[in-house]
């Protein structure tokens, strides 16, 4: 069958992509040869589908249901592997197959298109964070992970310039590089964690109810991978005039339903809402900047 990329994954790889990045061009040729060498029946392309992957529905030799996902390597797709070997299925989706090329991952099949999104918002936070929690082990001995430290020194960076070229955005940017730094300031605990978890993030399983998909793992501590969970379903919480309110709840029940520091939370959540608000921006997605940026002025 043809492997079109979905437009998502189009749209999204146009605005990062380096440029000279061919990887999209040949991906149907990777699909096909990925198919071919595990003897794979498809079923269907994944869509809407991610905005860094292609996600494959299929069948293998022996008629087993599993999801063929083909990602570049600035994706990490290597990382994502090592974490979900990691995990061994704990809370997270299972590898079907170790070993395979770079950028080709087999995985257990889920239900694609029943997230945990899909519940009412009470019962998607308590699931997801439940989901999020088993995810929150001890890293494997010299690991392959970034650390927080790393992956947010990077985005700063990032951030700086983008403040330097938009002094609307500035005092945001100084105050979440004032809180990464009083955050990395001292020790912190060390978890393998998820790095871009959401509820849509989270599947229907049949091994059980719900499994993570999709990690950028990083090594840190469990505030940085909360935050992002915080922030779910911003739209909603803008669209609120008690948005910020209900904010400030669902960092403190967050907090004390995982036994996370909260205001460590708080400054996380400030830091990732502005370094997506400032990314957003860069790459001319205007409405979600927009929505990130207010709300990361609530905090």
């Amino acid at each position: 069958m043809a492997f079109e990329p979905p437009r998502r994954l189009v749209r999204a790889f146009g605005e990062t992509a380096p440029e000279g990045d061919d990887w999209l061009a040949k991906l149907p040729e990777v699909a096909g040869r990925a198919v071919a060498q595990r003897e794979l029946a498809v079923e269907r392309v994944q869509v809407p589908g991610g905005r860094s992957s292609l996600v494959v529905l299929v069948r293998t030799a022996e008629g087993a249901p599993a999801v063929l996902k083909l990602a570049p390597r600035r994706a990490r797709p290597e990382s994502e592997r090592a974490a979900l070997v990691h995990w061994g299925g704990l809370g997270a989706v299972q590898v079907r197959e170790e070993g395979a090329e770079e950028g080709v991952l087999l995985l257990e099949r889920l239900h694609p298109d029943v997230s945990v999104r899909s519940l009412p918002e009470a019962k998607a936070l308590l699931e997801a964070a439940g989901t999020l929690r088993r995810l929150w082990v001890e890293p494997p001995a010299s690991h392959p992970f970034e650390t927080v430290a790393e992956r947010t020194g990077r985005q700063a960076e990032a951030m700086r310039a983008g403040a330097a070229a938009d002094a609307e955005v500035a005092p945001l940017v100084d105050a979440a590089l004032a809180a990464r730094a009083e955050l990395l300031a001292g020790p912190s605990e060390q978890r393998l964690l998820h790095g871009t978890f959401r509820q849509s993030k989270v599947l229907a399983g049949d091994r059980m109810p719900w499994l993570a998909v999709g990690p950028d793992p990083v090594v840190g501590e469990s505030a940085f991978d909360l935050a992002r969970l915080v922030r779910d379903r911003v739209e909603d919480l803008i669209a609120q005039p008690s948005g910020a309110s209900t904010t400030r709840r669902r960092i403190k029940r967050l907090a004390e339903s995982l036994e996370v520091d909260q205001e460590r939370l708080r400054g996380w959540t400030l830091f990732r809402a502005v370094e997506s608000g400032v990314r957003a921006r860069r790459v001319g997605r205007e409405r979600d900047a927009e929505l990130l940026l207010e709300f990361a002025g609530w905090l």
